[in-house]
């Protein structure tokens, strides 16, 4: 009877029940102002390729910089999206359909620092880590059947 000893109980089974089957609810995760304004905007504009705003029924805005993302991405570059979020972003971010990456911030005034910090990150090659764009009448990742990965 080790379960027992760790505090399982068989005549009340889900009592204090910790499970990892599964992602917990998305909605746990929006940003503030997202949670607050569902369902309510009003509109968005494209302000450069790139960076987009979206404006809710009561005035409050969501500003995004939608970046190039990999489709296979190493835990090193992983981290650095999250340290990137973490510093400004409040540590929401968001993955697009085609493996692109939304860095969400509530106010103008964080726009600017978040663009030059992701213009900052180069590979050592030289090319961006995080090349801006994707929005608009512009180039996207292409996504296709995703062969060894899946199949």
């Amino acid at each position: 009877m080790a379960f027992i000893s760790s505090g399982y109980n068989p005549d009340k089974p889900m009592k204090d029940r910790i499970t990892d089957i599964g992602p917990q609810k998305y909605d746990k995760f929006y940003p503030p102002v997202v949670a607050k304004n569902k369902g309510k905007w009003l509109y968005h504009e494209i302000l450069k390729p790139g960076v987009l705003v979206h404006v809710a029924e009561s005035g409050d805005e969501v500003y995004t910089v939608r970046v190039g993302g990999a489709r296979l991405m190493s835990v090193t570059h992983i981290r650095e999206i999250c340290e990137i979020a973490d510093k400004h972003c409040g540590g929401h971010l968001r993955f697009t359909t085609r493996n692109n990456i939304e860095f969400m911030v509530d106010d103008k005034s964080k726009v600017d620092p978040l663009i030059k910090d992701l213009e900052s990150r180069k590979f050592d090659g030289g090319s961006f880590k995080f090349p801006i764009g994707g929005t608009g009448a512009g180039v996207t990742n292409i996504i296709h059947t995703q062969g060894w990965i899946h199949c």
